[in-house]
């Protein structure tokens, strides 16, 4: 990320690490299934379709994540068990995935002109272990996923059974009666964000690079894909009313919860995983309202962090951070698929830029004719999303306007680090 004055703010965020020898068990769970189910139809008590479609779900990712060695679920439900051994993220509780497998995969299939049945018959091999005498790669086959059905996946039949399970996460001297849930509710993990703080989380879209790629989005922005980011911003911003403001720029966005929320209690995972999953649904369902002849060539995905901020002069620090970064950033790629548009490589675009400072960018675009002051507001300072109570917006020339608007949620593409804008919106930061 660019340097700024208010880099300070990285000070704030914590990773927590799941120490060794613990076992990493992921539980994801449906939010308001019942409303879902009965909305879509499904079949009561029980919906096979419904069921076989979370299965197809959990194969693809444990696919996507190969440190993953079992999985149970039933109803809406599905807990993900990593190898005991892992050390996935750092065994960092906030971690995001590693697609290695899908990069390969996609540059087979649009570079190389593959089929797709060709690539992943390529791609059955994988995993180098070592290398022989001659420096050739020894490798191993990709593990063979299978869906069973078992009535006691906790005795000593079923492991038996199914010894590769024995390695990775050991084994049981007898089998297991009654299960004490208090007991077991003893090991999760639950970070509780401190009360009376503004709590913000953070969605990042993961190997957007490739994504965008693949998907053809115009550099250095392609306007359509951020107005899209927006349309997912304002859906989440509707649905957890506790948010109050909300910045995004590129693939990333962050929310801004009231400071005495106690959304989930406060439980850190819960926040970041419901706002992470509306997020990615919405992108999907989505896409064809901004790419209606585009095909969605395969899913996206985020990950998210939650930080507390002790008071709103951090917050704004916090915002103001993310939207000098913007600015640095977007000048900075509009400069380098300038120069990559005029015949240079990436690496001699790289290689020019370095150690180039602001007015030196600005000059440099000039000579492409670009004047950088005029470039849409919205590549330059980002969109900010935010319930409008009527308050005063300032316009982009800074001339107070009134809006009677009846408590929407509007996007606008403004400086947030100037205090004119806190200014005319008082009810955001006192909410």
């Amino acid at each position: 990320m660019a340097n700024s004055k208010y880099e300070y703010v990285k000070s704030y965020e914590v990773e927590d690490e799941i120490f060794l020898p613990n076992l990493i068990v992921v539980r994801i769970g449906g939010r308001d299934f019942r409303r879902f189910a009965e909305v879509h139809e499904f079949e009561k008590p029980n919906d096979e379709i419904a069921l076989n479609l979370m299965n197809s779900c959990a194969v693809s990712v444990s696919e996507e994540f190969p440190d993953i060695v079992f999985s149970y679920g039933f109803s809406e439900e599905f807990s993900f068990i990593f190898k005991k051994t892992s050390k996935f993220h750092q065994r960092r509780a906030r971690s995001h995935t590693n697609n290695l497998c899908n990069t390969c995969l996609w540059e087979l299939i649009i570079k190389g002109g593959k089929t797709e049945s060709e690539a992943l018959e390529l791609l059955k091999v994988i995993d180098v272990v070592k290398h022989n005498k001659n420096g050739s790669p020894v490798r191993r086959l990709r593990k063979k996923l299978r869906i069973v059905h078992s009535k006691n996946i906790a005795g000593i039949s079923f492991w038996n059974k199914h010894k590769c399970l024995l390695n990775e996460l050991g084994s049981f001297s007898k089998d297991i009666g009654k299960v004490e849930p208090d007991f077991l509710k003893s090991f999760q993990f639950e970070k509780r964000l401190t009360p009376s703080t503004w709590i913000v989380i953070r969605i990042d879209g993961c190997h957007f690079h490739r994504f965008s790629d693949v998907h053809e989005f115009v550099k250095p922005n392609d306007e359509q894909a951020l107005k899209l980011m927006n349309s997912c911003a304002v859906a989440v911003v509707k649905e957890f009313q506790d948010t109050v403001f909300a910045y995004g720029v590129s693939d990333e966005y962050s929310f801004v919860l009231k400071k005495d929320s106690q959304f989930y209690q406060r439980r850190a995972s819960k926040i970041v995983s419901v706002m992470v999953s509306l997020f990615t649904s919405m992108y999907t369902m989505k896409w064809k309202d901004f790419f209606p002849d585009r095909d969605l060539k395969y899913p996206p995905y985020f990950d998210g962090r939650a930080v507390y901020y002790p008071s709103s002069e951090i917050l704004r620090d916090y915002l103001a951070w993310r939207q000098v970064d913007c600015h640095i950033n977007n000048q900075y790629n509009t400069c380098f698929w300038q120069l990559v548009k005029s015949g240079k490589s990436k690496s001699e675009a790289q290689n020019f830029l370095k150690g180039t400072l602001a007015g030196d960018k600005d000059k440099l675009l000039k000579q492409f004719g670009i004047d950088y002051s005029k470039l849409p507001v919205m590549f330059r300072q980002g969109s900010s999303t935010f319930w409008d109570k009527g308050d005063i917006i300032m316009t982009n020339n800074n001339k107070p306007s009134v809006k009677n608007s009846q408590n929407k949620v509007v996007t606008e593409h403004c400086n947030i680090i100037e205090s004119s804008f806190w200014c005319a919106h008082p009810t955001i930061l006192n909410a």
